[in-house]
Formats: C-alpha cells, structure tokens, sequence
C-alpha cells in the first residue's frame, strides 16, 4: 500500500486558518476601532453642538435680562411720572381752595379781632391773633365751626395783656383747626 504523508497538508491547513483568524481578527479590531473612532467623533460633534446652543441661549437670557432691567427703569420712571401728575393735578384741584379759605376766614372774622399768624401743616391750620374780648373769640371760633372750609376749631391758649383787666384790654390766641374734606363742602 501507498503511504500518503497528510501532515504537511494539515499543517498548511491550519496555518491557512490562522491567517484566516488572524486577518478576521484584525479586521474586526480594524472595524471597532473605525466604529469607536466614528462613535467618539459624532458624540464629540452632539457636544459641541449643545454647547454653541447652550452657548447662544446664555447670551439671549443676557440680552432679554438687559431688556428686563430696562422695562423695569422705565417702569419705575412711569410711577415717579404718574405720581408727580397725581400732584399737580391735586394742586390744581386744590388751587382755588385758598381763595375760598381766605374769603371764608374774611367773612367770619368778626370786628375787634385780628389776626397775627396763621400756619399750615397738612390738614391743621393754627391760627394766632388778638381779640378785644373773649367773647369776640367765641364768636370768631362759632363762624369757624358753621364754614363749610373749617372744621372742629379747637382753642389752645387764650391770655390777657396787661396788669388790668379791663375792656379794653386785649387778649391773645391761638387756635388749631382742621381743614374741611371736599366731600364735605
């Protein structure tokens, strides 16, 4: 019988097979290593994107904060606006008040009285003056109470000059009275 020697075939087979693996091997390592790179780049790429997005959005927020604090100046320039229209309009609703004031004290004032001082503040009026007697006082304080610009006179001090009284001594006052509310005039 032949003798047929299959080992060098064999050993060729399997050395043909190894380099098989060996460049499948390779190959596939070579493919990860495209697709790991490929995978990297497109993340790298979504993160640079998000951040220029992220990036933008932070200089609108800016832009739109900067417009906020302006709206909110102009806002604040419209309040000071309104409340100095406010009182100018309340001055000029006001305006012809004194006149009525002032002809009202003139009307109520009765004679041998005088007046030395009269003062503002807010809505109180302090009068001070002399009288030629206490009864020209209550008169005056009486004509005060009916006028429809004064309300509630209140006397304070009411005192005689002189070492005599007599009649025609005179007296110093000085009443506090409120300013009438317009829905009562």
């Amino acid at each position: 019988m032949a003798h047929i020697n299959l080992l060098p075939w064999r050993a060729e087979l399997r050395k043909e097979k190894q380099r098989e693996f060996l460049s499948i091997a390779g190959g596939s390592a070579l493919l990860m290593l495209v697709v790991v790179a490929y995978v990297h780049l497109h993340i790298n790429g979504l993160i640079s994107n998000q951040q220029s997005r992220n990036d933008y959005l932070k200089k609108e927020i800016a832009v739109v904060e900067q417009r906020i604090k302006e709206i909110k100046e102009l806002d604040n320039k419209k309040q000071q606006l309104i409340a100095r229209m406010r009182i100018i309009e309340q001055l000029q609703l006001n305006r012809p008040e004194i006149v009525h004031r002032f002809d009202e004290l003139v009307n109520v004032i009765p004679e041998g009285l005088y007046l030395t001082s009269l003062v503002q503040k807010g809505k109180q009026i302090t009068m001070q003056g002399a009288a030629q007697s206490n009864a020209r006082v209550s008169a005056f304080m009486r004509g005060l109470d009916g006028s429809g610009w004064y309300t509630s006179p209140g006397l304070e001090i009411i005192k005689a000059e002189g070492k005599n009284i007599d009649v025609n001594s005179s007296r110093t006052f000085e009443l506090k009275i409120s300013e009438a509310s317009t829905q009562e005039k």
